[in-house]
């Protein structure tokens, strides 16, 4: 017979062992045209990129996207097992040619409990957040990313009810 302890032991490490098999695996294809060395192609959708800080005037949608920051990243560390992904949130200013400026609050998950959505509407459009970069360390978590981050979105026209919970 099995002592309690190493029962408990041994389905504690197999639950730790099963969060590492939810990360999501995304497989982009990076395009090396220099004329679009900010944009990548997936699935037939075109993943704009930004660094923090950067503010870019998308001529195809009539609209200024500026990336701002990102106000949380709770994402599990490199190298570390965690019970949850985490999440990490990105604050986008959108601003068209005939509307003011607006913030927009888009996360690395949908999860309507914890008021986190993976995209957001504005004049038409579905922004979604495709891509949060670079991953933070376990040594230092990431507090030491700050004006670092590089982020990918994907524009759509319409609304896409998909993402959108």
């Amino acid at each position: 017979m099995i002592p309690h302890k190493a029962l408990l032991l041994s389905l504690g490490s197999l639950f730790l062992m099963n969060c590492n098999a939810q990360k999501k695996n995304n497989k982009i294809k990076v395009d090396t045209d220099k004329a679009k060395m900010n944009q990548v192609s997936k699935s037939d959708k075109t993943i704009l990129y930004l660094n923090e800080g950067e503010n870019r005037f998308l001529k195809e949608y009539q609209m200024n996207v500026t990336f701002k920051g990102i106000s949380e990243d709770s994402r599990c560390p490199k190298d570390v097992n965690c019970i949850w992904a985490g999440v990490a949130v990105a604050q986008i200013e959108v601003m068209g040619t005939a509307t003011r400026p607006m913030t927009l609050e888009i996360a690395t998950i949908d999860n309507k409990a914890r008021n986190y959505s993976a995209s957001a509407v504005f004049n038409g459009y579905t922004i979604s957040l495709a891509d949060v970069q670079p991953y933070p360390g376990a040594v230092d978590g990431a507090k030491d990313l700050k004006g670092r981050y590089r982020i990918g979105i994907i524009i759509t026209k319409g609304v896409d009810t998909a993402t959108m919970k």
